[in-house]
């Protein structure tokens, strides 16, 4: 076989014009090949502009040098795409923790019905708010029952001191106070009445959930107003008149809850207690033995339920739709 012609040393790019690959040849005997053409890729790879053409032995070698390669980008590729999941996962992960940060563990972020609770007090008929006839089971002193009869409805109004205690209306109105009902009832004796009131705000749902803490205390000693009835047996039912209160901010309704109860035949009352101290025992005042601190209390129990079945009907009410 006659001997391999003589391969000339690759000129320096920069220096020497790009060409064609020469044909394949068989292999000459090993050799090193310089660093420069080592570089150079099947697509070209420029230095000074110039395209550098591949020496005849070099397609042994950068082959396999450019199979390493090939993995290295689609290892890169497939990397850079897992850090792009986990960088979009990581954000909406922090804005869902802005968004759940005052949640409790398991709560959803607004409790299911809030936002049409917002609207019931022109949305759902004044029976439905403040129904005709209530039961009471439980709700006076030792569990026994109570039954309270409406007597009378006030028009809904705004948030003003005339039907909202002043520091209660302070607390309400940077979170949008937004209208108030009342009513006044009668236990089934016609000895006591009591009358409640349904504040609504516009509170977000995470608002609404640190409204109730502390809320008796922030109010203090401000008792809200009663509502008399001309006519009925809470005619003389005044500022004088109101024995016990209570009220409560439920953390799944956009309400606060208002009742202040006191005796029907017009006795002035020294000191209006809040329910809690009224309901305490050994307690001997005609207000404790009389129970108008367990009915101030336990009604408004019964009225965050009827305004959650409102938003919420029983499942049975569902089906029969």
């Amino acid at each position: 076989m006659p001997p391999a012609p003589a391969v000339p040393a690759p000129a320096h790019a920069g220096h020497a014009p790009a060409g064609p690959l020469p044909a394949a040849a068989p292999a000459p005997a090993a050799r090193t090949v310089p660093h420069h053409a080592r570089s150079v890729t099947p697509y070209g790879h420029t230095h000074g502009h110039r395209a550098v053409a591949l020496p005849p032995e070099a397609p042994v070698e950068t082959t396999t040098r450019l199979r390493p390669v090939r993995e290295r980008r689609t290892g890169r590729a497939i990397a850079v795409g897992v850090c792009a999941v986990l960088g979009i996962g990581l954000i909406g992960g922090a804005f869902a923790g802005v968004w759940l940060a005052a949640a409790e563990p398991g709560e959803p972020a607004e409790p299911a019905g809030y936002t049409e609770a917002k609207d019931l007090w022109h949305n759902a008929p004044v029976d439905t708010l403040f129904p005709r006839t209530l039961a009471g089971p439980g709700a006076g002193p030792g569990a026994a029952a109570r039954t309270w009869t409406r007597i009378v409805v006030a028009p809904d109004t705004a948030c003003t001191p005339a039907v909202l205690a002043k520091n209660l209306l302070a607390t309400l109105r940077p979170l949008g106070c937004e209208r108030v009902l009342r009513a006044t009832y009668t236990d089934a004796t016609a000895s006591s009445v009591i009358t409640v009131g349904l504040v609504f705000t516009r509170a977000d749902a995470t608002t609404q959930r640190t409204l109730g803490q502390g809320l008796t205390a922030r109010v203090g000693a401000d008792v809200p107003p009663a509502l008399p009835g001309p006519g009925t047996v809470a005619a003389r039912f005044g500022a004088k008149q109101r024995a016990s209160w209570w009220l409560n901010a439920p953390v799944d309704l956009p309400v606060v809850v208002t009742a202040v109860s006191g005796f029907a035949d017009g006795r002035a009352v020294d000191g209006p207690q809040p329910a809690d101290r009224a309901m305490a025992q050994g307690r001997t005042d005609a207000t404790a033995q009389s129970g108008l601190g367990h009915e101030a209390k336990n009604i408004t129990v019964r009225f965050e339920q009827l305004l959650r079945t409102a938003v919420a009907p029983p499942a049975k009410e569902k089906d029969a739709r």
